[in-house]
């Protein structure tokens, strides 16, 4: 299975490409025009990518500042240039790669992800100090786990964080975690007078 994973931002998005090598789009211009460049960089990154599945990190919603406004932009252009490209894709919420990526989800930092990476794996990421083209490392190799292809092994607590995401059915592949299923509503008992 061919997947990609996607940490998005808008000052340097990394990437994680079905051959496991990593890159970045770093775009060009000032203001909105940044996301002109990210469409372009992205739609051409699939284009030669060819993925059947991207594996995008999630907008956690909790940005102050002009990263509210910036970062759900970013997200809107990177999905438009998927869906346009004809591929589907995931979103991963951050707590839960952290957790998948190293047992503990809202403490791991940039640094316990690298250093999961480099331990679990043997990769480095050179130059990559916001850790970008680490944790889309990690966005691929969730989309493997859970397609029943690892890329590396992880133990079962860490791989029980990968049942939160609704992994979608792509063709015949199905994903080893059954999706989520949704909240029941409580019933209230009805307490006799």
């Amino acid at each position: 299975m061919r997947i990609m994973g996607a940490d998005l931002s808008m000052k340097c998005t990394g990437l994680c490409f079905p051959d496991d090598s990593t890159a970045v789009i770093k775009p060009r211009g000032k203001g909105d025009r940044r996301l002109l460049s990210i469409e372009e960089r992205m739609t051409a990154a699939l284009r030669v990518a060819r993925p059947d599945l991207v594996v995008i990190e999630d907008d956690p919603g909790l940005f102050r500042g002009a990263s509210a406004k910036v970062i759900p932009m970013v997200h809107a252009t990177v999905r438009l240039a998927v869906m346009r490209s004809g591929v589907p894709y995931v979103l991963v919420n951050t707590k839960t790669l952290k957790l998948y990526a190293t047992g503990y989800g809202g403490g791991a930092d940039k640094d316990s992800m690298a250093l999961a990476a480099l331990t679990r794996a043997g990769r480095k990421f050179p130059g990559d100090k916001g850790g970008d083209q680490c944790d889309a490392w990690w966005l691929r190799a969730a989309g493997h786990a859970a397609y029943g292809e690892p890329v590396v092994r992880m133990p079962q607590h860490n791989m029980d964080a990968l049942r939160a995401v609704a992994w979608p059915v792509l063709g015949d592949t199905v994903p080893v975690f059954a999706p989520p299923l949704p909240k029941q509503p409580r019933r209230r008992r009805k307490v006799a007078a």
